[in-house]
């Protein structure tokens, strides 16, 4: 079942989901709807240590100083906790990263979606990103992001 995406100035979807790194604790979790006040910039990332996932997250990590003064930021993807402390040590990722084993926030987000490589069609997350303002209205959703032009396309946004 596809989820569409929610519309540009609607109410970001909350969830409360698990997140490891930057403040948060392994066992801790985060409410979307929490941390209104500030901007949120909710990255959906395919796997945790991948080529372009990496350069996507190490991209963020080198303009940590510009961007985390802007927002709060978030990587999702569907990897499990324990994948996440490994990424985030190997790579010294400086923000915390969101487990959704279940699916559950690719879904309301609507980047769960049909993928095709050499040939084979499987589901996965498509690489997209949700910038909410400070009232939690999505204020911008940059799509199928390229690893290496994301940290200018969201500061752009901010």
């Amino acid at each position: 079942m596809f989820m569409p995406k929610p519309e540009l100035h609607s109410a970001a979807p909350d969830f409360t989901a698990p997140v490891v790194g930057g403040s948060y604790a392994s066992g801790d979790t985060v409410t979307l709807s929490a941390l209104k006040g500030k901007p949120v910039v909710l990255y959906f990332y395919p796997k945790d240590d991948t080529p372009g996932c990496t350069k996507q997250a190490c991209g963020l990590r080198d303009g940590w100083a510009q961007i985390s003064k802007r927002a709060h930021v978030f990587g999702v993807s569907i990897d499990p906790v324990k994948s996440h402390e490994k990424f985030i040590k190997k790579y010294q990722l400086p923000f915390p990263l969101i487990a959704d084993e279940k699916n559950e926030i690719v879904n309301a987000y609507g980047v769960w979606v049909e993928k095709s490589m050499y040939g084979r069609n499987y589901m996965g997350t498509e690489r997209s990103t949700f910038v909410i303002d400070k009232t939690g209205k999505i204020s911008a959703i940059l799509e199928k992001v390229k690893p290496e032009e994301h940290l200018e396309q969201v500061l752009a946004t901010l």
